[in-house]
């Protein structure tokens, strides 16, 4: 598989884009990678490095996309940039997915624009892989589509069920809708309607709604919201954990009682803290389009965007796009 890196992306680019490409060709989880953005700077970061020079191309992108720029602008007035030229090489068969770091309104954008939507999916979202205390649940939307109709939700739900059964192998994904209660009378007008649609949906394994303390029970394999309560849950989340963690490394700090008994628990913390850490998963892939973009945090380290560029390549290899396009376009 050839994965496409957009090397401008995330705060501290080119740096962790760079080391998480010499990372994904060392551990063999693609075959080739290829490096988009500003080539003076690139190689002369990848001389820091050894590694197979056949196996990670530079392809230069004079452009960069800030967080600021407008996502519904860049298409037209950033055609050389980073992102762009990533994606346009997904588009021309030239590498089996993207990865990027940077603003997700314009890798959102530009996907839009080069590959386009399935047919017959409304809106595509974006899917991120979440920890729990059993298994990876796949949660949707997260941020693409803050004002939602039943509808869009109900095609999440499916748009997730395919994944879930195409990347995690699970025969009959259990589908759950988030909401702040279990009973069906519970919630707004928008997830009520959406709880009448999903009962009536027989290619979809609903199982009623779940509400934000059983998300890391790992109770079902997709959860369905809209992308303002997908985008603020995820993020509390992970702030929480982050939290968390330093509290419990500041207490220590202070008591050697406290110290002793760390260095006990020491892979308990290590196990939770794998669990719970964003980058084993690497990013968000956009469901519903006719390609593979996969969006990492802006934050992201070199182990994040390796297991981006881990992720992109199996997801190619499972031929979701592909199952996902049979079922939309047979509708």
């Amino acid at each position: 598989m050839r994965i496409a890196i957009d090397a401008f992306g995330s705060d501290n680019a080119p740096l962790p884009e760079v080391e998480g490409a010499i990372l994904a060709i060392k551990e063999e989880v693609c075959e080739k990678v290829l490096l988009v953005g500003k080539e003076k700077v690139l190689y002369k970061e990848l001389e820091k490095y050894f590694y197979d020079k056949d196996r990670i191309e530079v392809i230069h992108a004079s452009e960069t996309i800030s967080m600021t720029d407008s996502p519904s602008r860049i298409v037209k007035q950033k055609k050389d940039s980073s992102i762009v030229k990533s994606i346009q090489l997904h588009s021309d068969k030239k590498a089996d997915g993207v990865v990027s770091a940077g603003n997700t309104g314009a890798v959102m954008a530009a996907s839009l624009f080069s590959f386009g939507r399935i047919k017959n999916v409304l809106r595509p979202a974006i899917a991120t892989t979440f920890p729990t205390q059993t298994h990876p649940e796949i949660i949707l939307d997260v941020g693409a589509n803050v004002d939602c109709s039943p509808e869009h939700l109900v095609q999440f739900a499916m748009l997730g069920t395919l994944y879930s059964k195409f990347f995690f192998k699970n025969v009959n994904p259990k589908v759950a809708l988030l909401n702040i209660g279990e009973e069906n009378t519970k919630g707004n007008d928008l997830v009520k309607s959406t709880y009448e649609k999903l009962n009536e949906y027989k290619d979809i394994n609903f199982v009623g709604n779940i509400e934000g303390k059983d998300l890391l029970k790992g109770i079902v394999d997709v959860v369905v919201c809209d992308g303002f309560v997908g985008n603020i849950m995820i993020k509390t989340v992970e702030g929480a954990a982050y939290s968390i963690f330093s509290i419990m490394k500041e207490q220590i700090k202070k008591d050697w009682v406290a110290k002793f008994g760390a260095i006990l628990s020491f892979p308990v913390y290590a196990y939770i803290k794998k669990k719970l850490d964003h980058t084993e998963y690497g990013g968000a892939l956009l469901v519903g389009l006719n390609g593979i973009s996969v969006v990492s945090h802006g934050r992201s380290n070199a182990k994040a965007i390796k297991n981006a560029v881990k992720l992109a390549s199996k997801i190619a290899e499972s031929g979701f796009v592909k199952h996902t396009k049979e079922y939309y376009e047979g509708l």
